[in-house]
Protein backbone atom coordinates (compact mmCIF):
# COMPACT_ATOMS: atom_id res chain seq x y z
CA UNK A 1 0.00 0.00 0.00
CA UNK A 2 2.83 2.37 0.89
CA UNK A 3 4.54 1.70 -2.45
CA UNK A 4 1.31 2.45 -4.33
CA UNK A 5 0.86 5.74 -2.44
CA UNK A 6 4.43 6.71 -3.27
CA UNK A 7 3.76 6.02 -6.93
CA UNK A 8 0.64 8.17 -6.90
CA UNK A 9 2.52 11.01 -5.22
CA UNK A 10 5.32 10.73 -7.78
CA UNK A 11 2.93 10.62 -10.72
CA UNK A 12 1.02 13.61 -9.33
CA UNK A 13 4.21 15.67 -9.10
CA UNK A 14 5.22 14.64 -12.61
CA UNK A 15 1.76 15.54 -13.89
CA UNK A 16 1.83 18.98 -12.28
CA UNK A 17 5.28 19.74 -13.71
CA UNK A 18 4.25 18.53 -17.17
CA UNK A 19 1.09 20.66 -17.02
CA UNK A 20 3.17 23.70 -16.01
CA UNK A 21 5.50 23.21 -18.96
CA UNK A 22 2.58 22.91 -21.38
CA UNK A 23 0.99 26.09 -20.01
CA UNK A 24 4.30 27.94 -20.50
CA UNK A 25 4.51 26.58 -24.04
CA UNK A 26 1.09 27.84 -25.10
CA UNK A 27 0.79 30.98 -22.96
CA UNK A 28 3.74 33.32 -23.68
CA UNK A 29 3.03 35.48 -20.62
CA UNK A 30 3.49 32.37 -18.48
CA UNK A 31 6.71 31.57 -20.33
CA UNK A 32 7.98 35.08 -19.63
CA UNK A 33 6.95 34.78 -15.97
CA UNK A 34 8.93 31.55 -15.76
CA UNK A 35 11.99 33.19 -17.37
CA UNK A 36 11.95 36.18 -15.03
CA UNK A 37 10.72 34.59 -11.79
CA UNK A 38 11.14 30.81 -11.71
CA UNK A 39 14.25 30.26 -13.82
CA UNK A 40 16.59 32.65 -11.93
CA UNK A 41 15.81 30.84 -8.66
CA UNK A 42 16.06 27.35 -10.18
CA UNK A 43 19.29 28.26 -11.95
CA UNK A 44 20.75 29.75 -8.78
CA UNK A 45 20.08 26.59 -6.78
CA UNK A 46 21.30 24.18 -9.46
CA UNK A 47 24.47 26.17 -10.21
CA UNK A 48 25.28 26.81 -6.56
CA UNK A 49 24.97 23.12 -5.70
CA UNK A 50 27.10 21.87 -8.60
CA UNK A 51 29.57 24.70 -9.29
CA UNK A 52 32.27 23.07 -7.16
CA UNK A 53 32.37 20.08 -9.55
CA UNK A 54 34.89 20.89 -12.32
CA UNK A 55 33.49 18.58 -14.99
CA UNK A 56 30.18 18.65 -16.85
CA UNK A 57 27.38 16.74 -15.15
CA UNK A 58 25.10 17.22 -18.16
CA UNK A 59 26.99 14.67 -20.24
CA UNK A 60 26.62 12.03 -17.57
CA UNK A 61 22.90 12.68 -17.10
CA UNK A 62 22.35 12.11 -20.82
CA UNK A 63 24.68 9.09 -20.85
CA UNK A 64 22.96 7.64 -17.78
CA UNK A 65 19.48 8.11 -19.27
CA UNK A 66 20.47 6.39 -22.50
CA UNK A 67 21.99 3.53 -20.51
CA UNK A 68 18.83 3.28 -18.37
CA UNK A 69 16.60 3.07 -21.44
CA UNK A 70 18.69 0.10 -22.59
CA UNK A 71 18.92 -1.57 -19.19
CA UNK A 72 15.25 -1.27 -18.14
CA UNK A 73 14.04 -3.84 -20.71
CA UNK A 74 16.97 -6.13 -19.87
CA UNK A 75 16.24 -5.92 -16.12
CA UNK A 76 12.52 -6.33 -16.75
CA UNK A 77 13.10 -9.49 -18.75
CA UNK A 78 15.37 -10.86 -16.04
CA UNK A 79 12.70 -10.22 -13.39
CA UNK A 80 9.98 -11.49 -15.73
CA UNK A 81 8.14 -8.16 -15.62
CA UNK A 82 5.35 -7.61 -18.13
CA UNK A 83 6.03 -5.54 -21.24
CA UNK A 84 3.50 -2.99 -19.96
CA UNK A 85 5.54 -2.53 -16.78
CA UNK A 86 8.72 -2.10 -18.82
CA UNK A 87 7.10 0.47 -21.12
CA UNK A 88 5.62 2.34 -18.15
CA UNK A 89 9.05 2.58 -16.49
CA UNK A 90 10.68 3.82 -19.68
CA UNK A 91 7.87 6.30 -20.29
CA UNK A 92 8.17 7.62 -16.74
CA UNK A 93 11.92 8.06 -17.12
CA UNK A 94 11.37 10.08 -20.32
CA UNK A 95 8.72 12.21 -18.61
CA UNK A 96 11.09 12.94 -15.70
CA UNK A 97 13.89 13.97 -18.07
CA UNK A 98 11.48 16.04 -20.18
CA UNK A 99 10.15 17.88 -17.10
CA UNK A 100 13.65 18.38 -15.70
CA UNK A 101 14.84 19.82 -19.02
CA UNK A 102 12.01 22.34 -19.35
CA UNK A 103 11.67 23.32 -15.68
CA UNK A 104 15.45 23.55 -15.33
CA UNK A 105 15.95 25.79 -18.38
CA UNK A 106 14.04 24.75 -21.52
CA UNK A 107 10.88 26.77 -20.80
CA UNK A 108 12.94 29.84 -21.72
CA UNK A 109 12.09 28.86 -25.30
CA UNK A 110 8.51 29.92 -24.59
CA UNK A 111 9.18 33.44 -23.29
CA UNK A 112 8.50 36.64 -25.22
CA UNK A 113 10.93 37.20 -28.07
CA UNK A 114 13.72 39.76 -28.00
CA UNK A 115 11.76 42.39 -29.91
CA UNK A 116 8.79 42.24 -27.54
CA UNK A 117 11.05 42.49 -24.47
CA UNK A 118 13.11 45.35 -25.90
CA UNK A 119 10.07 47.25 -27.17
CA UNK A 120 11.39 47.46 -30.74
CA UNK A 121 9.91 46.50 -34.08
CA UNK A 122 11.63 44.03 -36.35
CA UNK A 123 13.22 46.12 -39.11
CA UNK A 124 12.41 45.22 -42.68
CA UNK A 125 15.30 45.02 -45.11
CA UNK A 126 16.34 48.32 -46.65
CA UNK A 127 19.39 48.44 -48.88
CA UNK A 128 20.52 51.86 -47.63
CA UNK A 129 20.29 50.90 -43.94
CA UNK A 130 22.07 47.59 -44.56
CA UNK A 131 24.79 49.40 -46.51
CA UNK A 132 25.36 51.88 -43.66
CA UNK A 133 25.57 49.01 -41.20
CA UNK A 134 28.12 47.17 -43.34
CA UNK A 135 30.32 50.25 -43.67
CA UNK A 136 30.19 51.05 -39.96
CA UNK A 137 30.73 47.43 -38.93
CA UNK A 138 33.66 46.87 -41.34
CA UNK A 139 35.33 50.06 -40.17
CA UNK A 140 34.97 49.01 -36.51
CA UNK A 141 36.16 45.47 -37.27
CA UNK A 142 39.27 46.72 -39.05
CA UNK A 143 40.09 49.20 -36.28
CA UNK A 144 39.58 46.55 -33.60
CA UNK A 145 42.17 44.16 -35.05
CA UNK A 146 44.94 43.63 -32.53
CA UNK A 147 47.72 41.26 -31.63
CA UNK A 148 47.38 42.19 -27.96
CA UNK A 149 47.30 39.13 -25.68
CA UNK A 150 44.01 37.78 -24.44
CA UNK A 151 43.38 38.38 -20.71
CA UNK A 152 43.44 35.41 -18.38
CA UNK A 153 40.31 33.27 -18.22
CA UNK A 154 39.60 34.50 -14.69
CA UNK A 155 39.91 38.17 -15.66
CA UNK A 156 37.87 37.62 -18.82
CA UNK A 157 35.02 35.97 -16.90
CA UNK A 158 35.00 38.69 -14.25
CA UNK A 159 34.94 41.52 -16.79
CA UNK A 160 32.26 40.05 -19.06
CA UNK A 161 30.07 39.16 -16.07
CA UNK A 162 30.32 42.79 -14.95
CA UNK A 163 29.11 43.96 -18.37
CA UNK A 164 26.27 41.40 -18.31
CA UNK A 165 25.31 42.68 -14.84
CA UNK A 166 24.89 46.18 -16.28
CA UNK A 167 22.34 45.08 -18.92
CA UNK A 168 19.07 46.92 -18.31
CA UNK A 169 16.44 44.83 -16.45
CA UNK A 170 13.72 45.04 -19.10
CA UNK A 171 15.73 42.70 -21.34
CA UNK A 172 14.94 39.98 -18.80
CA UNK A 173 18.37 38.39 -18.27
CA UNK A 174 19.09 36.58 -15.02
CA UNK A 175 21.83 37.92 -12.76
CA UNK A 176 25.40 36.69 -13.28
CA UNK A 177 26.81 34.75 -10.34
CA UNK A 178 30.43 34.52 -9.15
CA UNK A 179 30.21 30.72 -9.05
CA UNK A 180 29.28 30.44 -12.77
CA UNK A 181 32.26 28.91 -14.58
CA UNK A 182 32.49 26.85 -17.78
CA UNK A 183 32.71 23.12 -17.09
CA UNK A 184 35.22 20.66 -18.51
CA UNK A 185 33.69 18.18 -20.98
CA UNK A 186 34.52 14.51 -21.43
CA UNK A 187 33.57 14.06 -25.08
CA UNK A 188 35.40 17.04 -26.55
CA UNK A 189 36.43 15.21 -29.73
CA UNK A 190 32.79 14.47 -30.50
CA UNK A 191 31.83 18.14 -30.19
CA UNK A 192 34.70 19.23 -32.43
CA UNK A 193 33.65 16.62 -34.95
CA UNK A 194 30.20 18.21 -35.27
CA UNK A 195 31.24 21.90 -35.02
CA UNK A 196 29.81 22.43 -31.53
CA UNK A 197 31.85 25.22 -29.92
CA UNK A 198 29.95 25.12 -26.65
CA UNK A 199 26.58 24.28 -25.15
CA UNK A 200 24.27 25.18 -22.31
CA UNK A 201 23.46 22.44 -19.81
CA UNK A 202 19.77 22.59 -18.81
CA UNK A 203 19.90 19.96 -16.07
CA UNK A 204 22.42 21.65 -13.75
CA UNK A 205 22.65 25.19 -15.20
CA UNK A 206 26.13 24.62 -16.54
CA UNK A 207 27.88 26.14 -19.52
CA UNK A 208 30.43 24.07 -21.41
CA UNK A 209 33.07 25.28 -23.87
CA UNK A 210 34.98 23.28 -26.45
CA UNK A 211 38.66 22.97 -25.54
CA UNK A 212 39.62 23.31 -29.22
CA UNK A 213 38.44 26.94 -29.41
CA UNK A 214 41.01 29.30 -30.88
CA UNK A 215 41.97 32.21 -28.58
CA UNK A 216 40.19 34.74 -30.81
CA UNK A 217 36.96 32.71 -30.56
CA UNK A 218 36.96 32.18 -26.81
CA UNK A 219 35.45 35.47 -25.51
CA UNK A 220 32.63 35.55 -28.09
CA UNK A 221 31.77 31.88 -27.49
CA UNK A 222 31.98 32.29 -23.72
CA UNK A 223 29.57 35.26 -23.83
CA UNK A 224 27.25 33.38 -26.22
CA UNK A 225 26.95 30.38 -23.91
CA UNK A 226 26.78 32.55 -20.82
CA UNK A 227 23.80 34.45 -22.22
CA UNK A 228 22.03 31.06 -22.55
CA UNK A 229 22.79 30.47 -18.87
CA UNK A 230 21.17 33.84 -18.10
CA UNK A 231 17.91 32.78 -19.75
CA UNK A 232 18.39 33.44 -23.47
CA UNK A 233 17.09 30.62 -25.67
CA UNK A 234 17.36 32.10 -29.18
CA UNK A 235 20.72 31.46 -30.85
CA UNK A 236 20.42 34.80 -32.66
CA UNK A 237 19.90 36.63 -29.38
CA UNK A 238 22.82 34.75 -27.81
CA UNK A 239 24.98 35.98 -30.69
CA UNK A 240 23.57 39.47 -30.19
CA UNK A 241 24.62 39.54 -26.55
CA UNK A 242 27.99 37.94 -27.27
CA UNK A 243 28.69 40.73 -29.75
CA UNK A 244 27.33 43.58 -27.61
CA UNK A 245 29.04 42.41 -24.43
CA UNK A 246 32.46 41.77 -25.99
CA UNK A 247 32.69 45.08 -27.85
CA UNK A 248 32.09 46.86 -24.51
CA UNK A 249 35.13 45.20 -22.96
CA UNK A 250 38.16 47.17 -21.77
CA UNK A 251 40.42 44.55 -23.37
CA UNK A 252 41.39 45.18 -27.05
CA UNK A 253 41.64 41.41 -27.66
CA UNK A 254 38.12 40.81 -26.31
CA UNK A 255 36.68 43.69 -28.36
CA UNK A 256 38.25 42.21 -31.47
CA UNK A 257 36.77 38.81 -30.61
CA UNK A 258 33.34 40.49 -30.48
CA UNK A 259 33.63 42.05 -33.92
CA UNK A 260 35.35 38.97 -35.37
CA UNK A 261 32.71 36.62 -33.94
CA UNK A 262 30.01 38.50 -35.82
CA UNK A 263 31.90 38.40 -39.15
CA UNK A 264 30.61 35.02 -40.46
CA UNK A 265 27.00 36.15 -39.95
CA UNK A 266 27.64 39.50 -41.60
CA UNK A 267 29.18 37.79 -44.62
CA UNK A 268 26.37 35.21 -44.76
CA UNK A 269 23.73 37.95 -44.82
CA UNK A 270 25.68 40.05 -47.30
CA UNK A 271 26.22 37.13 -49.68
CA UNK A 272 22.46 36.47 -49.84
CA UNK A 273 21.44 40.14 -50.16
CA UNK A 274 24.13 41.91 -52.20
CA UNK A 275 24.97 41.63 -55.89
CA UNK A 276 28.13 39.63 -56.53
CA UNK A 277 30.28 42.68 -57.26
CA UNK A 278 29.11 44.51 -54.14
CA UNK A 279 29.81 41.43 -52.03
CA UNK A 280 33.32 41.18 -53.48
CA UNK A 281 33.92 44.85 -52.62
CA UNK A 282 32.77 44.20 -49.06
CA UNK A 283 35.18 41.29 -48.63
CA UNK A 284 38.04 43.31 -50.13
CA UNK A 285 37.34 46.11 -47.65
CA UNK A 286 38.08 43.80 -44.71
CA UNK A 287 41.59 44.06 -43.37
CA UNK A 288 43.84 41.25 -44.73
CA UNK A 289 44.90 40.20 -41.24
CA UNK A 290 41.27 39.70 -40.28
CA UNK A 291 40.64 37.58 -43.36
CA UNK A 292 43.72 35.53 -42.48
CA UNK A 293 42.23 34.89 -39.02
CA UNK A 294 38.94 33.85 -40.63
CA UNK A 295 40.68 31.41 -42.98
CA UNK A 296 42.68 30.00 -40.08
CA UNK A 297 39.48 29.49 -38.10
CA UNK A 298 37.73 27.77 -41.02
CA UNK A 299 40.72 25.50 -41.68
CA UNK A 300 41.02 24.66 -37.98
CA UNK A 301 37.44 23.42 -37.63
CA UNK A 302 37.40 21.78 -41.06
CA UNK A 303 40.34 19.62 -39.94
CA UNK A 304 38.34 18.39 -36.94
CA UNK A 305 34.95 18.00 -38.61
CA UNK A 306 33.40 14.58 -39.29
CA UNK A 307 30.99 14.89 -42.26
CA UNK A 308 29.00 11.76 -41.41
CA UNK A 309 28.48 12.47 -37.71
CA UNK A 310 28.12 16.18 -38.43
CA UNK A 311 25.27 15.63 -40.89
CA UNK A 312 23.39 13.54 -38.31
CA UNK A 313 23.91 16.17 -35.61
CA UNK A 314 22.79 18.97 -37.93
CA UNK A 315 19.54 17.14 -38.76
CA UNK A 316 18.76 16.27 -35.14
CA UNK A 317 19.59 19.77 -33.92
CA UNK A 318 17.38 21.34 -36.60
CA UNK A 319 14.48 19.14 -35.43
CA UNK A 320 15.21 20.16 -31.85
CA UNK A 321 15.19 23.91 -32.62
CA UNK A 322 12.05 23.71 -34.76
CA UNK A 323 10.33 21.77 -32.00
CA UNK A 324 11.12 24.59 -29.57
CA UNK A 325 9.62 27.48 -31.50
CA UNK A 326 12.69 28.39 -33.58
CA UNK A 327 11.32 27.65 -37.08
CA UNK A 328 14.44 28.88 -38.88
CA UNK A 329 16.47 26.19 -37.05
CA UNK A 330 20.22 26.73 -37.46
CA UNK A 331 19.66 29.75 -39.71
CA UNK A 332 18.59 31.41 -36.46
CA UNK A 333 22.27 32.09 -35.67
CA UNK A 334 22.55 34.53 -38.63
CA UNK A 335 19.38 36.42 -37.65
CA UNK A 336 21.50 38.38 -35.20
CA UNK A 337 22.07 41.00 -37.92
CA UNK A 338 18.35 41.73 -38.05
CA UNK A 339 18.38 42.34 -34.29
CA UNK A 340 21.25 44.81 -34.56
CA UNK A 341 19.59 46.65 -37.45
CA UNK A 342 16.27 46.84 -35.58
CA UNK A 343 17.64 48.63 -32.52
CA UNK A 344 17.48 52.42 -32.60
CA UNK A 345 20.73 54.16 -31.72
CA UNK A 346 18.98 55.78 -28.77
CA UNK A 347 18.18 52.47 -27.08
CA UNK A 348 20.57 51.92 -24.21
CA UNK A 349 21.49 48.29 -23.61
CA UNK A 350 23.38 48.82 -20.39
CA UNK A 351 23.15 51.18 -17.44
Amino acid sequence: MKTMKQKYVRWTVEGILAAFVLVCRFVPDCGEWYARTVYPSVSFVLSACTSWIPFSLEEWVVTGCVAALVLIPWAGRKKKASWRTVLRREAELLVIVWCWFYVGWGANYFRHDFFTRSGTERAEYRADAFGRFLRAYTDSLNKSYTIAPMPSREKLESELKAVFASVRPHFGLARPRPFHHPKRVAFNGLYSGVDVLGFMGPFFSESQLNRDLLPVEYPFTYAHEYSHLLGVSSEAEANFWAYQICIRSDSPAVRYSGYFGLLPYVLSNARSLLPEEAYARLVSSVRPEVLDDLREKQAHWASLYSPFVGSIQETVYSWYLKGNRIPSAQKNYAEVIGMILSLPDSLALTD
